[in-house]
């Protein structure tokens, strides 16, 4: 399906009548005396994020819808393309709500740092002495901040399996967070705390209960309160414990399943129960609600920026098991792009969706997108995602 696009340059909506989308063209405004240049001086390339977007639906081997905002100061750009839903072929819903995954992560984190910031938590205190009756001795060591940058030895808890199958079959299975804590507790650690980086949810689960300890009401409770309500994100939410649909407008999510004659079905998984994420990746949201709180994040409107270096602060570690530096912070990770760009940001994958938040250090440059990916788990970035990144940052 031909990509729905329509540009917006600084302030200036360009309207106009032709055979493809709309698109306006500006150049960018040039440097004050004094002031730094930003990262990103030029437009979003139109045609590039047109590319990028084009041709999504039930044929394509990648994806069947994506939804883009491309922001910043030096221009703005918004664009879906692809159906809601294979059954009816109907477009792709530029407003629809979405499975965010671990771009959740990034809330959490925010609600530990704003707290870190009141004084309520320290980050370098042993996260055992706010929660002694759920962490163990043998973890006693492992501080807030190692929670927050993933260098906490903590190992995951068990889970149906790693297969698409196996997953599906327990797609309605309720999880208690301090059950998966439990779990994961009941092993050795993997490694000493502070020496490693291991990417694992079970570090947000307990910031999660964390959270809940020290407000004194629940993690939802405290989100909403702390970033959802102050920023207006109407259309962002946490399903409930038992909750499986994702209410409002929507588009499907599909997992392509291969058949023993080569071809492939693409099966729903719209519906599917995200208590096992919980704090570290169950947020429902849209491109809109995501923009908003990326530019507040970043320009220190969410946490004092003093408390938000946390965020751009990369432990100089190893990632466990390789000799690769770290890449992630807190809540978020660092990405340098081919041209040597820097972009700080978050991804998330549930199955059916592929979630990003990212920009430019100073703004120049914000990216949210919602691609609705057929092998959103996968180990590879999915192409269509890596296309629209390749686009949203190019000079």
């Amino acid at each position: 399906m031909k990509a729905r696009t329509r540009t917006l340059i600084a302030a200036a909506l360009v309207l106009g009548i032709a055979s493809g989308p709309v698109v306006a063209h500006a150049a960018p405004v040039p440097a004050s005396a004094g002031v730094t240049a930003p990262v990103v001086s030029t437009p979003p390339n139109a045609a590039a994020l047109e590319r990028a977007i084009a041709g999504l639906g039930a044929e394509n081997k990648d994806a069947t819808a994506a939804l883009v905002r491309v922001g910043g100061t030096s221009g703005s750009w918004r664009g879906s393309s692809g159906v809601a839903d294979i059954v009816t072929g109907r477009e792709a819903v530029e407003q629809g709500r979405f499975r965010a995954g671990s771009v959740t992560k990034t809330f959490t984190s925010a609600v530990v740092l704003q707290l870190a910031a009141e004084r309520r938590v320290d980050l370098d205190r042993p996260v055992r002495s706010y929660l002694p009756g759920t962490v163990p001795a043998a973890y006693g060591t492992v501080t807030v901040r190692q929670l927050l940058n993933y260098t906490s030895g903590i190992p995951a808890a068990d889970g149906p399996g790693e297969s698409f199958e196996a997953q599906w079959e327990h797609r309605f299975d309720v999880t208690d967070p301090l059950d998966q804590l439990a779990n994961a507790f009941a092993k050795n650690p993997e490694f000493t705390p502070g020496s490693a980086q291991h990417y694992l949810n079970i570090n947000y689960t307990l910031l999660g209960v964390l959270i809940e300890k020290v407000t004194g009401t629940s993690y939802e409770e405290a989100v909403a309160r702390r970033i959802l309500k102050p920023l207006g994100l109407r259309q962002t939410s946490f399903p409930s414990r038992t909750q499986t649909r994702i209410h409002g407008p929507h588009n499907r999510g599909y997992q392509a399943i291969p058949k023993a004659d080569g071809s492939r079905e693409l099966r729903d998984v719209t519906e599917w129960n995200s208590s096992d994420r919980w704090a570290a990746g169950d947020i429902i949201s849209t491109t809109a609600d995501l923009e908003r709180f990326t530019t507040a994040l970043f320009s220190g409107r969410i946490v004092p920026k003093a408390q938000l270096e946390e965020m751009f602060t990369v432990p100089a570690v190893k990632t466990f098991g390789s000799t690769k530096d770290a890449t992630l912070s807190a809540g978020m990770a660092k990405l340098v792009l081919p041209d040597g760009t820097v972009a700080w940001g978050k991804t998330g994958g549930r199955h059916g969706y592929n979630t990003a938040i990212g920009a430019t250090r100073d703004l120049s440059r914000t990216l949210v997108y919602s691609v609705n990916a057929t092998n959103a788990k996968g180990e590879d970035m999915n192409p269509v995602a890596l296309g629209i990144v390749m686009a949203a940052f190019a000079k």
